[in-house]
């Protein structure tokens, strides 16, 4: 009996451990060949607190109506999804490629975005790489939303008795990183360069980047005595200290990227269409140095996955973006080598935080913080800013025009023409900008026919794009004018007629060739024909400036000055001009 217990014990004992041996009568267990490492990555997820929408099931096509939608989104199924995970994985980092927050919904921004650090210290996030519209309210701020306390000035600061979270406001229980912004009067960086995540005794070092082009994007009070230096640059002259440390795996965070010419999708997420040619993610990557393993970008709100050399051409690393406003994450399967530390392996793969999912449980905890902000911030939502006559309509006519797009363009003409603010003579708004009417009707908050609520305009203008202005030659803006139609090397999916200020008209063909639409002899400016060669000071949305929704043409322009936010433009127009009346639509033209 005594011998049948001693044998069934052994049994249990080799059972348990797959990695073990018996040496002399004892068991000895082996060591481990390799750290299995999970990461989960975000990027410009811009406070988005609830659900934005949803994404295409398939690609897009010219045939109406819409492909099928997926609802997706919002940080408590994110939080799902991130549990689901880690419930699975020993050793899960969950990190973030920048504009976190920023450029926020209003239930976000209207608390400085407090309830997006105070969810994602709850979801688990662990590391977030600064972006540029981490910087929208400058560096005391910015450091503010790492150390915690309450904003100077702003009441509606540290609502935490009233949503359920730590007075005064807690702070991000993750790490900033910023390795390549330095305050020029210390020549210290603003945040740690790096963060060292140990996995069984295996180093891993995340190193986080800001875009260098920052200072040109974002009001100069935001980056003042900022110094943003080259991003490759700075990774590579930290890889010697990182290995003094004993890292030997590095994953770069950083907030650039790239485009991919195909619509946005389910299906698409994990494309690598052009593979990222001529985009400043491949051109950064191609310089760092083939110590690098994974980069994980962000910036362009795309989703992306694919594979591109280092300054050693045949160091091939993955390079990853998912999307943006919480709708996918990446994950990353990274296998090292126990003995060497080396990566053995990396596997990404870009998913959809999908809201049907049965199998993921959305965080309870976080929902109710949510709709907590949400109920504080109805009293100001209803505000009213202004009024108007009728209904401002962002349906566009067949020339592509719309009376919200005009109205929009002209608030932020007004807002950069003055000399110091920009000098603009002209401003454009893109449509897929323009996510609402203002109707003339009362809203369920009773304001009052005719009267404009902040909450109302907010919805029409949700994302909060800084204005930029910068300077484009005629023939430049006779180049983003052809940008807006399918056909052109730019790769638009469908037409995307801009609006205009007023002063600014033209005509277009829809009968010519691609890239040969404009008129360029029609292309005028209060009522003067633009010269191919002179020089023009144009304002667009920080979103189009960097070349978003295809028009490559805008990240060109030069002397750049970033102005307001895009919604207190709006917000400023209507004080000044209420009650506004809808335009004739009579600055673009359609031929024949």
């Amino acid at each position: 009996m005594k011998i049948r217990q001693i044998a069934c014990g052994i049994a249990l004992m080799l059972s348990v451990t797959s990695v073990s041996a018996i040496e002399g009568g004892l068991i000895h267990e082996r060591p481990k060949l390799s750290v299995k490492v999970k990461l989960i990555a975000i990027n410009d997820f811009h406070g988005q607190l609830e659900s934005p929408g949803t994404l295409r099931n398939v690609p897009a096509t010219s045939v109406l109506p819409s492909p099928a939608t997926t609802p997706v989104g919002g940080v408590d199924w994110l939080a799902g999804y991130i549990a689901d995970i880690k419930s699975k994985s020993h050793h899960t980092t969950v990190v973030s490629a920048g504009d976190l927050i920023g450029a926020t919904p209003l239930a976000s921004a209207l608390f400085h975005d407090e309830g997006t650090i105070e969810t994602m210290n709850r979801a688990g996030l662990d590391i977030n790489a600064v972006g540029n519209h981490e910087f929208d309210e400058g560096k005391d701020e910015l450091l503010r939303m790492q150390n915690g306390g309450c904003h100077p000035s702003d009441e509606n600061s540290c609502q935490g008795s009233l949503v359920g979270t730590p007075v005064p406001f807690e702070g991000a229980d993750f790490k900033f990183l910023a390795a390549n912004v330095v305050e020029t009067a210390s020549g210290k960086t603003l945040f740690p360069a790096f963060s060292i995540k140990e996995y069984n005794d295996v180093k891993v070092a995340y190193i986080g980047l800001t875009l260098k082009e920052t200072p040109t994007i974002v009001t100069p009070a935001g980056v003042a005595g900022l110094e943003f230096k080259d991003e490759a640059a700075t990774v590579n002259a930290l890889i010697p200290t990182l290995y003094k440390k004993g890292v030997k795996v590095i994953v770069v965070l950083i907030h650039q990227g790239g485009t991919i010419p195909v619509t946005q999708a389910v299906s698409t997420i994990n494309n690598c269409d052009g593979n990222l040619d001529g985009s400043p993610i491949k051109a950064i990557v191609n310089q760092l140095s083939d110590k690098v393993d994974l980069v994980i970008s962000g910036h362009t709100h795309q989703a992306y996955n694919c594979t591109i050399a280092t300054k050693n051409p045949r160091h091939l690393i993955p390079v990853t973006s998912a999307n943006s406003q919480g709708r996918v994450f990446t994950e990353i399967d990274m296998l090292i080598n126990a003995k060497t530390g080396k990566v053995q392996s990396i596997n990404a793969t870009n998913k959809v935080v999908d809201r049907t999912n049965a199998a993921i449980t959305p965080n309870a905890d976080i929902k109710l913080i949510v709709d907590n902000y949400k109920t504080l911030v109805q009293p100001i939502a209803n505000r009213i800013i202004g009024s108007i006559t009728a209904t401002l309509s962002r349906t566009a006519n067949a020339a592509g025009e719309s009376v919200m797009g005009d109205v929009i363009a002209d608030a932020q003409l007004a807002a950069t023409k003055d000399p110091g603010f920009g000098d603009a003579v002209v401003a454009f708004m893109n449509p897929g900008g323009v996510r609402a009417d203002l109707t003339f009707l009362s809203s369920s908050a009773g304001e009052g026919d005719g009267n404009v609520t902040f909450g109302e305009a907010f919805t029409v203008q949700p994302f909060g794009n800084s204005l930029v202005t910068m300077t484009l030659t005629g023939s430049q803006i006779e180049t983003l004018l052809e940008q807006q139609f399918v056909g052109c090397p730019n790769n638009q999916p469908f037409n995307r007629i801009l609006s205009a200020s007023e002063g600014f008209t033209y005509e277009w063909d829809s009968l010519g060739a691609a890239c040969d639409k404009i008129n360029p002899d029609s292309i005028k400016i209060n009522g003067v024909g633009v010269d191919p060669v002179a020089s023009y000071r144009i304002t667009v949305n920080s979103f189009m400036a960097d070349g978003g929704d295809n028009f490559l043409v805008l990240p060109l322009g030069t002397n750049r000055l970033g102005g307001a936010q895009d919604s207190d433009a709006l917000e400023a127009y209507f004080t000044a001009n209420s009650p506004v009346t809808p335009g004739l639509l009579d600055r673009v033209l359609l031929l024949p």
